[in-house]
């Protein structure tokens, strides 16, 4: 990619058209900084698949020029990719808040990567990384911590929100608007603003009304248990949860190994107190209900997060009681609510009852800025070009739509994909006709970007349509077919209820072998003419398409 030493770009590496995977660069001269670096949950058609990353070839090929890593908060779509980031590229320094710093030191030791350049940085601190400056303004998240960076070169000063809302009666400290304010008026050129609730109007739910939902039910229900479910990563949801059972002296077990970090890691950076409310499943099971809280992850149905295994009656430590209150304080993300209807059923069947968001209960809000929220930040950072980000298309697009309400020529706003690049120079931004490698990478076990979409496309197909094996002993040495190929199959028929079908296959199978012998076509090419061959066969014969795999051993000697 062609640099000019006067001119600055901005390159999307993940987080356009998708809602994770976050992960930005500003390149000046010989000097990149990079924005976060997220992950991505995989939705339901990655099989096997536990992570998706940004891809990491640009940076790989400009790794000189890296100057730090800076990351606006600790949630995983910001800071999942680090570890993943560090085995593959060298990264000289990272800047974190305290709260994500401490949760990117345990992952790093969970993985055993030593990394010696961790910094903590504050709404205070401004870094000179030689063309790059950079400089922090506090926001409103739902983990503590959260920043905005600006980070100016010659050319001129660019902004990001990271993920943000506007609450005027938050948990915890409230967003610095002076600053943000300051840093407008000093003359902003690009805003790079958090799209994810750019669809809902008017402002989101203040988390104290959160807490006043909370508090009801903990005033009405003084003599049952209650297990709550929540988003681990929602520290100032965790503190207000302990906060209400200190004022009505219930002790707190916690279930989940997320949850248990993240409760930890608030304890030690004081956000949150009364770690003495803290006690074991063994403690809770000899306490009266009425003085005992279940804290636990599974607010999304995940099959095998505490809650779940609660509500099938397979947790080891925690049996359901018919007078149990259960709270879903989350609202569902896009996929899951089948899984946590499921939930929520087996809850019911076992007599308990639970409480989810609503608009007569409002036991959750979001992180992100509604409408008006958004046109705040526009307002008070003052840019002059807008690029929306952390979204799909129609919320990037809506974004930039309300940029264009708050007097941004419409022609200013920038609604582009990852592997884009926006290029500033003297002030002015144009869309570069360049771009860099930005697909997807899958992350399965200890592998990375080992599994591609071939091997996704035959996951799918085995888990809809199944696998056939052909084994088939031939003598390629008098070019023969000894005995007929045995068929076995996994997920595609019965053999034993289907053996009119699996007949005619072993015979189609053996006339294509015996063609293929004849044409003294060689062990591979005898393969992919079994696979070709027999596949419209069996799709004729069934209508489904099974992976085939054919097994042929060479025998030398004829079988009896």
């Amino acid at each position: 990619m062609n640099n000019e030493p006067n001119e600055t770009k901005i390159i999307v590496l993940g987080g356009l058209g998708e809602v994770g995977k976050n992960m930005y660069c500003v390149m000046h001269k010989d000097d990149i900084v990079i924005l976060d670096a997220g992950i991505r949950f995989p939705e339901g058609e990655l099989l096997g698949v536990d992570y998706v990353l940004p891809d990491f070839t640009f940076l790989k090929e400009n790794e000189d020029k890296i100057r730090a890593l800076i990351i606006t908060h600790g949630h995983e779509d910001h800071i999942g990719g680090i570890p993943f980031l560090l085995q593959t590229v060298n990264i000289p320094a990272i800047y974190a808040p305290n709260q994500a710093k401490e949760l990117i030191a345990l992952k790093l030791e969970d993985r055993n990567i030593r990394y010696d350049n961790l910094f903590v940085y504050t709404d205070q601190t401004k870094l000179k990384l030689n063309s790059i400056e950079v400089e922090f303004f506090r926001t409103t998240h739902s983990i503590p911590d959260s920043h905005g960076i600006a980070v100016t070169t010659e050319d001129g000063t660019i902004v990001t929100t990271g993920d943000f809302k506007f609450d005027l009666t938050p948990i915890g400290p409230m967003a610095d608007l002076h600053k943000m304010a300051e840093i407008g008026k000093r003359g902003v050129d690009l805003l790079i603003s958090d799209s994810t609730n750019a669809l809902n109007e008017g402002m989101s739910i203040s988390e104290s009304k959160v807490d006043n939902a909370l508090s009801d039910i903990f005033d009405k229900y003084t003599t049952n248990r209650i297990i709550i479910a929540t988003f681990a990563s929602n520290i100032y949801r965790l503190k207000h949860i302990v906060e209400t059972c200190y004022k009505h002296n219930r002790k707190i077990c916690v279930f989940g190994r997320s949850m248990e970090n993240n409760i930890q890691i608030s304890i030690n950076g004081g956000y949150i107190d009364h770690k003495e409310l803290i006690i074991t499943p063994e403690e809770a099971n000899h306490l009266k209900p009425g003085e005992v809280c279940l804290l636990c992850t599974g607010s999304q149905g995940e099959p095998l997060a505490a809650l779940s295994r609660i509500a099938d009656g397979s947790h080891k430590q925690i049996k359901l009681r018919p007078d149990d209150i259960v709270i879903f304080s989350s609202s569902p993300i896009p996929g899951n609510a089948l899984s946590i209807s499921r939930t929520i059923n087996k809850l019911y069947l076992k007599g308990v009852k639970v409480f989810t968001n609503t608009s007569l209960s409002e036991l959750h809000t979001s992180g992100h800025a509604n409408q008006e929220e958004l046109k705040l930040m526009i307002r008070l950072i003052s840019p002059k070009y807008l690029m929306p980000f952390h979204g799909d298309y129609r919320m990037l697009k809506r974004h930039a739509n309300l940029g264009v309400e708050c007097d941004i020529p419409k022609e200013n706003t920038f609604v582009i994909m990852n592997g884009d690049i926006l290029t500033l120079k003297n002030h002015v931004i144009t869309k570069s006709s360049e771009t860099v490698p930005a697909g997807d990478v899958y992350v399965d076990g200890n592998r990375i970007g080992e599994i591609g979409s071939a091997v996704i496309r035959d996951r799918k197909i085995m888990s809809s349509d199944g696998i056939l094996v052909v084994i088939a002993n031939i003598n390629f040495v008098t070019r023969e077919l000894l005995i007929k190929p045995n068929i076995t199959t996994r997920g595609f028929i019965l053999v034993n209820e289907n053996e009119e079908i699996i007949h005619k296959i072993e015979n189609q199978a053996m006339d294509i072998i015996n063609n293929g012998l004849s044409h003294n076509l060689s062990y591979s090419d005898l393969k992919a003419t079994v696979i070709q061959e027999l596949i419209p066969f069996i799709q004729e014969l069934t209508g489904r398409r099974p992976i085939i795999l054919p097994v042929i051993l060479d025998i030398k000697k004829p079988v009896h």
